[in-house]
């Protein structure tokens, strides 16, 4: 049986068959929200809502540590981030889902290791080979590749500032990349990001940014990270 832990970010995803199990507590306080069971043939997907159960915190007030640590601590074969995220790179379109191979990190104040010790992980490749496989197989309309942005928030970000992590390489901008990728690398629980594209970034379109629209699009694209991650669960 495979057991694949999912990161559920602004946008609640469509599952009514969830049983809340475990507690919160961790040694590094209490994580964002309950873990919760879905069953899948005879798998299983843990998912945690990041933002905590009523969505109370921001970006940059996460417990990054707690949530990864809780996630780690119940054994699982590995974690899947999901993200709701804005197109730096004009080709992509609003509604693609996109499994990213590399991250930028811009955030800043954010606990980013579980060590009071030194210790130096390699994070050349930020995503798991695996996980990302069982994602893309088969997946016509996923896009392999790209760069996340993990920027501070809760603002969005200027023009200016999309320009320059486009010069930077970035294809992606979201705000809760980091440092959960980083911290999953230092437990050694294997990560990987799936990203579903909800508006073009700052400047990017001519169009000014609708924060309601971007929610009626994160409502769509719900049902085909759930369906996604369903089909994929027996590949990990």
């Amino acid at each position: 049986m495979k057991r694949i832990g999912v990161f559920v970010g602004s946008t609640p995803l469509p599952l009514s068959e969830l049983a809340p199990f475990g507690d919160r507590s961790t040694p590094w306080g209490e994580a964002a929200a309950l873990p919760a069971r879905h069953a899948v043939g005879g798998h299983e997907l843990v998912f945690l809502k990041r933002h905590g159960e009523n969505h109370e915190f921001a970006p940059h007030q996460i417990n990054y540590r707690a949530n990864i640590w809780l996630m780690h601590a119940l054994g699982l074969d590995g974690v899947i981030g999901t993200y709701t995220v804005g197109s730096v790179d004009p080709e992509l379109d609003v509604g693609q889902l996109v499994v990213p191979t590399q991250i930028v990190d811009y955030t800043w104040g954010r606990a980013h290791t579980f060590d009071d010790e030194l210790r130096h992980i390699d994070f050349t490749s930020p995503y798991d080979d695996g996980l990302r496989r069982g994602l893309l197989m088969d997946e016509t309309e996923v896009v392999d590749g790209g760069v996340y942005g993990a920027t501070q928030g809760p603002r969005l970000e200027s023009a200016a500032e999309i320009v320059r992590l486009s010069r930077d390489g970035c294809t992606l901008v979201g705000m809760t990349g980091m440092p959960e990728a980083a911290l999953a690398r230092e437990l050694d629980l294997p990560f990987a990001a799936l990203c579903l594209i909800v508006n073009p970034a700052a400047g990017v379109s001519n169009a000014p940014l609708d924060l309601d629209e971007m929610k009626v699009i994160a409502a769509a694209g719900a049902e085909r990270i759930v369906d996604l991650l369903r089909r994929a669960v027996s590949r990990f």
